[in-house]
């Protein structure tokens, strides 16, 4: 049997990790996030291809070019989760099983971070586990496959 193949996208801000408010979000790069992210997928038997932009209209793209390349999609939408109907939309076209994942405890966080415009059109959220939220939310997917 292929192994499920899982795209991970991060977005706006993502690439300052570990330099960018690490009260919230840690001290780890993006590029240790990463490793311990495709360990993570190794150990469960999936591969994962991760991409990180601070642009919406990539994030689309790639949302878009992921039909019929990839069962599963995480996505770390950064502030775009809050307003981004476009971003929400390509996520409910694309019709492939999608968890977001949020670092910190949006909930937690300033009001106009509480409401996630993409979460209705998500197969779940993974919230406030720092980066261990991206492998929680590989283990989700593997369960929906």
């Amino acid at each position: 049997m292929p192994k499920h193949r899982v795209l991970l996208l991060h977005g706006p801000n993502l690439n300052l990790l570990g330099e960018r408010e690490t009260g919230i979000y840690g001290k780890d790069t993006i590029e240790h996030i990463n490793a311990e992210i495709q360990a993570a997928a190794d150990a469960l038997g999936i591969t994962c291809e991760i991409r990180q932009s601070n642009h919406e209209g990539t994030l689309i793209d790639l949302l878009h070019a992921a039909r019929g390349q990839f069962d599963g999609v995480v996505i770390n939408a950064g502030a775009l989760t809050h307003y981004s109907i476009a971003l929400r939309d390509a996520i409910a076209a694309i019709r492939i099983p999608t968890i977001e994942v949020h670092m910190s405890n949006i909930h937690a966080r300033e009001e106009f971070r509480h409401k996630s415009v993409i979460a209705p059109v998500c197969a779940g959220s993974v919230i406030g586990f720092g980066k261990y939220s991206y492998v929680l939310a590989l283990q989700g997917l593997v369960d929906l496959f």
